[in-house]
């Protein structure tokens, strides 16, 4: 599936390719360093970066947004978890690059993920949100994602913890 989608400000989101490794990588170190949207402290490496792309890549699921010939932002969606009885029950993640949010990245991304697990059969997609993230859960909930629980405390970063929101938009 080749979904591409245009916004309103010029920004189109296409399935992304390996040459996009390292913005991508740039994308997720920034939020590493800087947010909660990832629960590590560990930054990337260009080995890493095309790694993880590469296994998204092969299954097709993994999309970039481009302004101006620039990526500014990405989403991909995987395995929820890794037993078999999981394998229809995917989890996205979306990124924007900094600077560029408030622009529909995030709504056009992950309306390219939505769709794209959807054509690949999947009947679950779940996203675990850290829960002081109210932009992200905003965004969700405009896709019809529902709440499902708030589990309390069950990571740490930057030396404090953190609740996982979770929430499903069934997708069949």
């Amino acid at each position: 599936m080749n979904p591409i989608y245009e916004n309103k400000v010029g920004v189109t989101v296409r399935p992304a390719r390996p040459a996009d490794a390292e913005a991508v990588r740039e994308i997720r170190n920034h939020a590493i360093e800087h947010s909660t949207a990832l629960w590590t402290d560990r930054t990337l490496s260009v080995a890493e970066g095309a790694a993880w792309l590469a296994a998204h890549l092969e299954r097709g699921s993994a999309f970039v947004a481009e302004a101006d010939g620039e990526v500014v932002g990405l989403a991909t969606y995987g395995p929820w978890r890794e037993k078999e009885g999981y394998r229809h029950t995917v989890e996205n993640s979306v990124y924007v690059r900094e600077g560029r949010h408030g622009l529909g990245i995030g709504s056009a991304l992950l309306a390219a993920v939505i769709d794209s697990a959807r054509a690949a059969g999947h009947h679950v997609m779940v996203a675990g949100i850290e829960a002081e993230n109210s932009a992200s859960i905003r965004l969700h909930e405009r896709f019809g994602f529902e709440h499902a629980g708030t589990v309390r405390e069950v990571g740490i970063k930057f030396g404090r913890w953190l609740d996982l929101t979770i929430m499903r938009l069934p997708l069949s």
